[in-house]
């Protein structure tokens, strides 16, 4: 390959989260509109991305280490571009740590890809970009710059950034307040998507249930449900996820009882379920209202799939405070369930608290959690023995193929494994005939 043409190629490297992915798909989908073409092989290219994480410090730590690793290998020509969180966060600690990197790209600023990497392959010294949080200076396409839908779901932002003041997290630092994005252009997106074979799509945010609330309009996401659902009769599933759970309205659960699109599937990060140790986090600490939430969700849509997430060995966790948190377990019985030891963040008010936990005793109460909740999940799955369910075929192997069913959120939950090769991004029905304590084996009833 020559030096001309390497240098109209691009290698993109996505880590971290899902609203990660959605800006890397633009990016990539910008440069390649400007006649940059993707590779899988960082040798081949002449510009070497790495969209960075930067939420806890093991996601830090891959993100510094594949720049490094790419930094090493970097020849003459190449240029190195480390963007998204990792960069806004820690501008310097990033630059010291991989000094051979050209440019830095911050956060909501993806739509600048292609007029830093036209800067910086025309200077031969080294360019360093980082834009601040504001409103960015290119305004974000209202055409989708999107990838095609390979697998039959797609991820589907609707804002970026977060109002929450948790103790705990970094978000806010490096992401900013919530900017929710224009209704129509999600539409427009979402029919994009559709349109290039999307069969379920997945909608995030910092916290999907905020959505609006910049434009002083809280509680925007029932309604933005509705005009999908309206946009999009041939869509067959809509799953949300990261509902904050003081921001869950009435209006929201009415609509995913009513519309048939909108999965009976919810997602609510819950972090504790100590009143105490929730206060420490500055996090909604009515345990009771989120009982009834719970329950509401279950009566209007009895079939709802909750998940939710949990960190423990936060600063001051008692072991009282913990028994709390499995009895909570065992009283709501909850389908899917995440946990996290507790991370220090720098920066963080959680991370200056008296009475930090021991890192054995972190490890020792997430196997706790988990073997209190495998169980609870088990008997969950094997509800549905028997049952016919429609699934999304998400992709294939020797050993048959891996599909999702309304229960199941991309590469976060379970499969229904399913014998025989079924193409990805096929819908089709099966009955389930075992079930796993995170998994449900299927028969295929399509022929």
């Amino acid at each position: 390959m020559s030096r001309k043409s390497r240098q109209k190629t691009f290698f993109l490297l996505s880590l971290g989260c899902p609203k990660n992915l959605v800006d890397s798909e633009s990016m990539s989908v910008l440069l390649q509109d400007h006649g940059y073409r993707p590779t899988a092989d960082p040798e081949e290219a002449g510009v070497l991305i790495v969209n960075t994480c930067g939420f806890l410090a093991a996601a830090k730590e891959e993100s510094i280490g594949e720049l490094q690793a790419l930094a090493t290998a970097k020849r003459p020509g190449q240029i190195l571009i480390a963007a998204g969180c990792l960069p806004q966060r820690s501008q310097e600690e990033i630059m010291a740590a991989v000094p051979a990197i050209d440019g830095i790209l911050g956060t909501r600023r993806w739509m600048e890809i292609v007029p830093l990497v036209r800067k910086l392959q025309q200077q031969k010294r080294r360019f360093r970009h980082l834009a601040l949080l504001g409103d960015p200076k290119l305004p974000e396409p209202m055409a989708p710059k999107r990838l095609p839908v390979v697998n039959g779901s797609s991820y589907l932002k609707i804002s970026d950034g977060c109002n929450a003041n948790c103790a705990f997290c970094t978000i806010p630092s490096f992401k900013g307040k919530l900017r929710s994005r224009p209704a129509e252009l999600i539409l427009r997106e979402a029919e994009w998507l559709v349109s290039t074979g999307a069969k379920e799509l997945v909608i995030i945010a910092q916290d999907t249930t905020d959505y609006g609330r910049d434009w002083g309009k809280p509680n925007s996401l029932p309604l933005l449900l509705r005009r999908l659902c309206r946009r999009l009769p041939e869509l067959p599933w809509i799953r949300l996820m990261y509902a904050y759970p003081g921001h869950v309205s009435p209006e929201l659960v009415q609509v995913m009882a009513e519309e048939p699109q909108v999965l009976s599937y919810l997602d609510i990060p819950l972090q504790h379920a100590h009143p105490a140790t929730l206060r420490r986090m500055r996090r909604p600490s009515n345990i009771e209202k989120t009982k009834a939430l719970l329950t509401s969700l279950r009566e209007m849509m009895p079939d709802i799939a909750l998940r939710t997430t949990f960190i423990v060995g936060y600063p001051g966790e008692t072991e009282e405070e913990f028994a709390t948190l499995l009895g909570f377990l065992q009283e709501m019985q909850f389908d899917k369930v995440g946990a996290f030891t507790f991370s220090p963040e720098p920066g963080t008010p959680a991370a200056e608290l008296p009475d930090q936990i021991p890192e054995e005793i972190k490890e020792e109460r997430y196997q706790r959690l988990m073997e209190t909740q495998q169980p609870i999940s088990y008997r969950r799955n094997r509800r549905f023995i028997g049952q016919a369910l429609e699934v999304l075929v998400d992709h294939q192997d020797d050993s048959g193929s891996y599909a999702r069913s309304y229960r199941d959120a991309p590469e976060i939950d379970g499969w229904v494994l399913l014998p025989g090769r079924w193409p990805a991004g096929a819908m089709i029905r099966v009955r389930v005939m075992d079930a796993l304590p995170y998994d449900l084996i299927g028969e295929a009833l399509t022929v």
